[in-house]
């Protein structure tokens, strides 16, 4: 009697992650469907919406047979997520910045980045948050948020704080979205000005782009550009990041191991492609489709992950966090606000940016 012949392992794999990888999709399937129906009511982007109906799905999916498909999606699927994110960057328009618009981006990052490890030393909490605050608030939010947390070691109350971080930045992003405007303006920026200042200092991209254009098309356009050098910056921010902890955990810098994410390098390679073809205008008709199909899977993939980091986050984890996460997130905001409009206000005379 012939015995039946094992599967394959590659279907023993996607039985394992299947659960898990389709509870998530279905959370980041409800959120994309529901944010443009309720955006009239409450304004709240798919990856938020994501993020807090996989919360409060949590008990649904918190057995073993949905662990391994979430922590892969948390994991394999948002690094490849956030590697395409590249596409979006082209070199020629960070050039066109200017060195003294990309100085000042740089170093107001570099200090809110210090700036959340500061705070998360002096509030008693773990410098991992630090790095998650710091991060968010210098690069691009949700994203920049998971992208950092995947160079950080496993701690306890490690989702509790991604999730946090990434409810944080968006609520302050939106903040930001209606007050910095008029902020601008009482420092006597022109709209160029204004532009830059928005965008190195609003946190999501979405935001960015709401508050540049409603001030105007030169302001939305020059916001934009800073933002998505901000981007551009979130692979030595990773980098830096990764090897700060492995530096710590090796005990110093001569024994540190540099991390070195394939995640990352791929978004540098994609920058760089995407930059090359931007100068062959023959090849957009192909390469245009090719690049909006990568993109939408970039959106989906992230969508995806922040569902799966929800279900795998209980409310009672959330509720745990006080005011202390809440002091330093905001600290950091304030820090890059402060910086940026300092500086544009002191050169804006001399329109030297």
């Amino acid at each position: 009697m012939d015995r039946p012949s094992p599967a394959p392992p590659i279907v023993g794999i996607v039985r394992r992650l299947a659960p898990g990888i389709g509870a998530a999709a279905l959370v980041a399937l409800v959120a994309s469907l529901a944010a443009p129906l309720i955006a009239p009511l409450v304004p709240i982007p798919a990856m938020v919406l994501a993020l807090v109906i996989g919360i409060a799905a949590h008990s649904v999916v918190s057995t073993p047979r949905y662990e391994e498909g979430l922590a892969f999606c948390v994991k394999k699927l948002l690094r490849c997520a956030v590697a395409l994110l590249g596409l979006r960057i082209a070199l020629g328009d960070i050039v066109a910045l200017g060195l003294a618009t990309a100085l000042l981006v740089v170093v107001a990052m570099f200090a809110t980045i210090l700036a959340g490890f500061a705070m998360a030393r002096a509030l008693g909490q773990r410098p991992e948050y630090g790095a998650l605050a710091g991060a968010a608030t210098a690069v691009c939010g949700a994203s920049a948020t998971l992208a950092t947390a995947s160079v950080l070691p496993a701690y306890k109350g490690k989702e509790a704080d991604i999730a946090f971080v990434v409810v944080a930045v968006n609520a302050l992003s939106t903040l930001a979205m209606l007050a910095y405007p008029p902020i601008a303006a009482l420092a006597g920026l022109d709209a160029t000005t204004t532009g830059v200042m928005l965008g190195a200092t609003i946190h999501d991209v979405a935001q960015v782009v709401g508050a540049g254009y409603a001030v105007s098309e030169e302001a939305g356009n020059s916001a934009v550009v800073v933002k998505l050098f901000r981007v551009f910056l979130l692979l030595p921010v990773v980098l830096a990041i990764g090897w700060w902890f492995a530096r710590a955990a090796s005990g110093g810098p001569e024994r540190a191991r540099v991390p070195a994410p394939v995640f990352a390098y791929v978004f540098l390679a994609l920058v760089v492609l995407n930059s090359a073809m931007a100068g062959v205008p023959a090849l957009a008709p192909v390469w245009e489709p090719i690049r909006a199909l990568m993109i939408h899977a970039s959106t989906a993939g992230l969508l995806v992950a922040i569902g799966a980091l929800g279900l795998t986050t209980s409310v009672a984890a959330i509720a745990a966090l006080g005011w202390r996460h809440v002091a330093t997130v905001s600290a950091t905001t304030l820090v890059i606000l402060a910086i940026v409009v300092a500086a544009l206000a002191a050169a804006s005379p001399a329109r030297s940016f």
